[in-house]
């Protein structure tokens, strides 16, 4: 099998290039340029093409690269934090929107793109492919600071029955994971305390999900034709309360 996963050179991304390698899968990671980025994904044995998720040119070149890939892992965002009205003065509508475009339309732009690409291609036993979207317990339950990246996570989770529904003429199903407080690369700066902190008010496993977590959950929503058209809580049984 050959996959594409999006902001896969770090993070719950690069944990899940790692886990489809490890199936024997092709992977070519689609990420922002970085020479740091690119030698990291080739040296577990991925490809890597230079994509900025928003650009129609950038994702449509990156798709040649991958051209016989059925699998597409979404993992690409980013996540500022800034409230309303605080003492940093009025939420910038600018910083909204690159939050939305990045998060949401971004990953848009690229499952419709890829959808598009495996449109002809014959179909293997019961479906032509799987498309995995990356929300957030924030689509649920925004904290302080996150109204544009919980608006960005709720819509994700909110056209998932939708996007299922659109793709299932075509045999593509699409699923999304919502991921609670995972062991990042941001949270993993922060150092231990915060990590206990944080880790406090998930009742089980008391911990930070690991990105190994995010990856097995992917391979399983991959491996399991059934799965279509949900939103997959991945937390802990984590509710956040403000």
């Amino acid at each position: 099998m050959s996959a594409i996963v999006t902001g896969g050179a770090s993070g719950l991304g690069f944990a899940t290039t790692q886990a489809l390698l490890a199936r024997g899968a092709r992977v070519t990671v689609f990420d922002l340029p970085s020479e740091t980025a690119e030698a990291a994904v080739r040296h577990v044995g991925a490809g890597f093409a230079a994509v900025d998720v928003t650009r129609e040119a950038d994702v449509k070149a990156g798709l040649e690269e991958a051209k016989d890939a059925r699998i597409l892992v979404n993992c690409a965002g980013i996540a500022p934090a800034f409230r309303v009205m605080g003492r940093k003065g009025v939420h910038p509508l600018d910083l909204f929107e690159r939050v939305i475009r990045v998060n949401l339309i971004g990953t848009f732009n690229v499952l419709r793109l890829f959808a598009e690409k495996i449109t002809d291609l014959p179909l293997l036993g019961e479906e032509r492919g799987v498309i995995i979207n990356t929300a957030s317990v924030a689509a649920f339950e925004g904290q302080k600071g996150q109204a544009a990246y919980a608006a960005s996570k709720a819509a994700l989770a909110g056209m998932t029955i939708c996007l299922a529904r659109d793709l299932s003429d075509l045999r593509i199903r699409v699923m999304t994971i919502a991921p609670g407080t995972f062991l990042t690369p941001l949270l993993t700066a922060m150092g231990p305390e915060v990590h206990e902190k944080l880790a406090a008010d998930i009742p089980h496993p008391q911990r930070l999900g690991a990105p190994e977590n995010y990856a097995a959950l992917a391979v399983q929503i991959i491996e399991n034709p059934y799965l279509n058209g949900e939103t997959i809580r991945l937390d802990g049984a984590l509710r956040m309360t403000r």
